[in-house]
């Protein structure tokens, strides 16, 4: 019967230094996967990196870090093939890689459109492509996305609408990788309580967000806190392997589809 348990496993992690991807990070080291790559996309974040690696290395799991712009498909060739190198082939991928901007459309310039794509849409797309190249048989894969592709509403075209992508980049890819026991999904949290969402957000907008889940009210700061979502994580990478080619929103009952 096959393995499905986080023990012994090879992790990389996209945008896995801080935040949730940390986070992410170090409790899968704390359910005793045995090495795990974490990427940072600038050295800004170096530090926060260093000392995610160091918390790995406590658990007594291997921990490497590496920094890349993943924004081009050799970039990504290149994560994959360093990780490879330093640990061996990864048993799970998970990318927490993402980027905000709330502007009306008829705002956005086309070299904000084409950062977000790079960033949303193209990285996730190479991420997937090479995970499916690299992974063990019997591996799993999962991208970050967001719960506004359950929303009807204004301001988010350029971000939901290079999340949604991966919905489909989700669904084909399990189909594709599935003959080698490899599962794909996607994972869609609400407004979480990170310095990624607040600068994007005036406070009309955050007071708004923190009362608009059905179950605000029993969150810490009525949005989305990022340890609510990591056991989803872990259970998608491990024991709820059956469930592929799926997108689920995770976010207190703020949206659905």
């Amino acid at each position: 019967m096959t393995d499905h348990s986080i023990k012994g496993k090879t992790v990389v992690i996209a945008g896995g230094a801080k935040n949730l991807g940390g986070l992410i990070a170090r409790d899968l080291a704390a359910h005793e996967a045995g090495a795990v790559a974490i990427h940072y996309n600038s050295a800004s974040t170096k530090a926060d990196a260093e000392a995610t690696v160091a918390a790995i290395k406590a658990t007594g799991a291997e921990a490497v870090a590496f920094q890349a712009d993943l924004s081009t498909a050799a970039a990504m060739e290149k994560l994959f093939s360093d990780v490879t190198a330093a640990i061996g082939r990864p048993d799970i991928a998970i990318n927490t890689v993402g980027k905000v901007l709330k502007k009306p459309i008829l705002e956005i310039t086309e070299a904000e459109y084409d950062e977000m794509s790079a960033v949303n849409a193209k990285s996730a797309f190479f991420f997937i492509k090479e995970a499916g190249r690299h992974l063990n048989d019997n591996g799993k894969i999962c991208t970050l996305v967001t719960s506004l592709l359950g929303a009807f509403t204004p301001f988010y075209a350029s971000y939901a609408g290079t999340k949604a992508p991966v919905e489909h980049f989700t669904r084909a890819a399990a189909k594709e990788f599935g003959e080698r026991g490899i599962s794909v999904t996607a994972i869609g949290p609400g407004p979480m309580d990170t310095p990624f969402f607040y600068p994007a957000e005036g406070e009309d907008a955050v007071a708004y967000h923190r009362t608009a889940a059905a179950l605000s009210k029993f969150s810490k700061t009525g949005l989305t806190d990022i340890e609510d979502i990591v056991p989803y994580i872990r259970f998608m990478v491990s024991e709820g392997w059956w469930m592929t080619g799926q997108t689920i929103l995770v976010n207190g009952g703020y949206t659905t589809k």
